[in-house]
């Protein structure tokens, strides 16, 4: 597309069963025709960070500066707003152009492309705080309604007595802890409540 930089093309999908295939022709059909090896893809969880992701890794340590990495959608750079503007940036920094063609074929390290970036970042965090308040409120109104929050008992209160008493029989933690079902750590904490 441009005599200025080398292209390198990055697309990836979460498990076996998907492909990149999709990714690839909306690179192509934008007009970038980036040579097969200069095209990365890894079938990897996008709750992995960028940097973590084996391919995409090796694909940041062959950039050289003016290159430009393309790719179809910004979650393939990133597995939330954080870690795209910290893989945007490291990026800048080398310089690359990154454009994401979700975003109108933007390059976010340009100037309206650190904007783009600042104003998905403030509606991801906006997201998260409104989460956080909703969680809140569920819980405290859970709590007002006398329901008990957090995980059940392993024991029942007759287990329990009779795991104590077993335990002043002189029993060990780890069988009584057999016994029951349960780990050595919830016969510890029952013994010494």
């Amino acid at each position: 597309m441009t005599a200025q930089g080398r292209v390198f093309a990055y697309a990836r999908v979460s498990t076996l069963g998907q492909t990149v295939a999709g990714q690839l022709q909306e690179i192509a059909a934008a007009g970038f025709q980036p040579p097969e090896y200069r095209v990365v893809s890894e079938t990897i969880s996008g709750s992995i960070p960028a940097m973590q992701r084996p391919e995409f890794a090796r694909l940041v340590d062959r950039l050289e500066p003016g290159d430009i990495l393309v790719v179809s959608k910004l979650d393939r750079l990133g597995r939330d707003a954080i870690d795209v503007t910290e893989t945007v940036s490291r990026l800048s920094k080398i310089p690359v152009r990154v454009h994401c063609l979700a975003l109108g074929g933007t390059d976010l390290t340009s100037s309206s492309g650190q904007l783009t970036m600042n104003v998905l970042n403030a509606v991801a965090q906006f997201e998260r705080d409104l989460l956080r308040e909703r969680t809140s409120a569920g819980l405290a109104a859970a709590k007002a309604k006398g329901k008990k929050l957090g995980r059940p008992p392993a024991l029942s209160k007759t287990q329990e007595t009779d795991a104590i008493r077993r335990l002043k029989r002189g029993e060990s933690v780890s069988s009584v802890a057999r016994l029951f079902n349960v780990s050595r750590a919830t016969i510890i904490r029952l013994r010494n409540a």
